[in-house]
């Protein structure tokens, strides 16, 4: 159950996520009990990861062969036993996938079509992306010192190159949760315009403040 829960905290969409019990007759000899974590693919249920309760099997073993006993004592209860061993076993391709289209969703905006990667912000390739409004360099200093703070406590992109527009695209398509856009306001009033992925709302957030603002919202 902790393992299923995993997948769901993650962002894994609890409809296309199931935790399957092996049967009697699926069962390795050495195991006395397993589940498996399955995601609803295109194609069909197909496994995540395995967890298996593998008993005392593998330490006892151990012990038969290397002539070494592996029991914990409990002196409270003056009692010796043979720790037992649960095996979680994932694939990282299968997991890295289903995540990738647990998270794909495209969307019309203003008669385009917006492709998003909606990753959940712990999973995220980038946290944040520092986005000046130009290229010149009032804006692009004020805006890579930023981006240099943020990498602090944050994978943070840069990004400069083409319109405001489609570097918000891009990011969308990256599964960016936050992009900062540092623009020629921010010179004034010491601020920059904060925008949501998913909802695209905005918000301007002091400088000083982005930091905290991000860290409330990514963890």
């Amino acid at each position: 159950e902790h393992r299923y829960r995993w997948y769901i905290d993650h962002g894994m969409p609890e409809d296309r996520l199931r935790l399957r019990p092996h049967d009697d007759d699926e069962l390795s000899h050495y195991s006395s009990g397993t589940s498996d974590v399955e995601y609803l693919f295109p194609w069909g249920w197909d496994e995540l990861e395995g967890i298996a309760n593998r008993g005392d099997f593998d330490l006892r073993q151990h012990a038969e062969h290397s002539g070494e006993k592996l029991e914990w004592y409990d002196q409270a209860a003056n009692e010796r036993w043979t720790p037992h061993v649960i095996e979680p076993a994932a694939g990282a391709t299968r997991t890295a996938m289903a995540f990738l289209m647990a998270a794909y969703d495209e969307e019309e905006v203003r008669g385009e079509t917006r492709v998003v990667l909606r990753f959940h912000p712990t999973i995220a390739p980038y946290k944040v992306a520092v986005l000046p409004l130009s290229k010149k360099p009032e804006l692009s200093g004020p805006a890579n010192e930023l981006a240099s703070e943020l990498r602090k406590r944050f994978m943070c992109d840069y990004d400069e190159t083409q319109s405001i527009g489609r570097r918000y695209r891009r990011q969308d398509e990256l599964g960016t949760p936050f992009c900062v856009t540092y623009d020629f306001d921010s010179l004034e009033d010491s601020a920059v315009t904060v925008r949501d992925r998913d909802s695209m709302e905005q918000q301007r957030i002091p400088l000083e403040g982005v930091a905290a603002y991000l860290a409330e919202r990514l963890h």
